[in-house]
């Protein structure tokens, strides 16, 4: 979903935000031995996608300007962003490097396999379909990426290495808005198979499953976010808001559904997964503050 456009986006703030929530996390844990996160990986959407659609066949890239104007040496990298994206400043926040790169990035070196890299696609989804029809990188075949990964860095790094990596490292999953935004609200397929409260259901159970996919490669620290309100996106204010360019609220209403289904879902799954810290993000509040609040941020 191309929600981030420029680096004073809401969504840039609420990203900043997600930095604090998970240095406070790792401060409560205390589990690395040095107090340092050793790596970042990104499983994902357009708003976390470092530019691993560039050399894609599809409509979904951004290698050319005006995108990253604002970027070091103005050059387009593939990031859906004026510059750098949130995850960008995660990763330098926490000390971890200045930038989380694309793992199909063709000048990507084992050093940063070794500390992380975004597996993201924009356009792709939950919901297979979704990157089927945009022709992106399904969230099922950037955990195969991930394993593939993770087998460059034991042969690089060693295994001890690696599964240090896999325990302390942060895996983030942000995806889901292209389902709603671009499949069920915009296409007849899925809503003639099954009501929104079903589709929410299956969403939330893939989402789910990608998260126990993590977890047996070795994952053990993840974050999924919920969804922002779609329905405020511009794309949705343009086609569905009217002349005033309203919010729509039925899609508002289906990310908060979503949203109150998978942090269920997330809290009874990560009772069933030893040793691991699954957290959801809870980000459809403060971004709605953000655009009906302006003057306060």
């Amino acid at each position: 979903m191309d929600i981030l456009s420029s680096s004073t986006s809401p969504l840039f703030v609420l990203l900043q935000l997600v930095l604090l929530i998970t240095s406070d996390i790792l401060s409560a844990e205390g589990k690395t031995a040095n107090g340092k996160i050793p790596a970042i990986y990104v499983i994902g959407d357009s708003i976390v996608d470092s530019g691993n659609n560039n050399d894609l066949i599809t409509l979904v890239k951004c290698n050319f300007p005006p995108y990253g104007k604002d970027f070091k040496g103005h050059k387009p990298t593939g990031r859906f962003c004026n510059g750098k994206i949130g995850t960008d400043y995660i990763a330098s926040g926490l000390g971890v490097k200045e930038l989380l790169p694309a793992y199909l990035d063709p000048n990507v070196q084992i050093q940063d396999l070794i500390t992380g890299v975004s597996f993201a696609s924009g356009g792709s989804g939950f919901d297979d379909f979704t990157p089927q029809f945009l022709r992106a990188i399904p969230l099922g075949q950037q955990v195969e990426f991930l394993k593939e990964c993770f087998g460059k860095v034991e042969r690089a790094a060693g295994r001890e290495r690696a599964d240090y990596i896999k325990s302390n490292g942060f895996f983030f999953v942000v995806a889901g808005s292209n389902d709603l935004v671009n499949n069920y609200f915009a296409l007849p397929t899925r809503r003639a198979q099954m009501p929104l409260d079903q589709y929410l259901h299956t969403l939330v159970q893939k989402a789910s499953n990608i998260v126990q996919k993590l977890y047996k490669i070795g994952g053990r620290r993840i974050y999924v976010l919920g969804l922002p309100p779609l329905g405020c996106v511009p794309i949705q204010r343009t086609l569905r808001g009217g002349a005033a360019r309203k919010c729509v609220e039925e899609v508002n209403q289906a990310s908060i559904a979503f949203n109150a289904k998978l942090s269920t879902q997330l809290h009874s799954l990560a009772l069933t997964l030893p040793n691991a810290t699954v957290i959801y993000v809870e980000i459809f509040d403060i971004l709605l503050d953000m655009i009906q609040n302006p003057s306060r941020y």
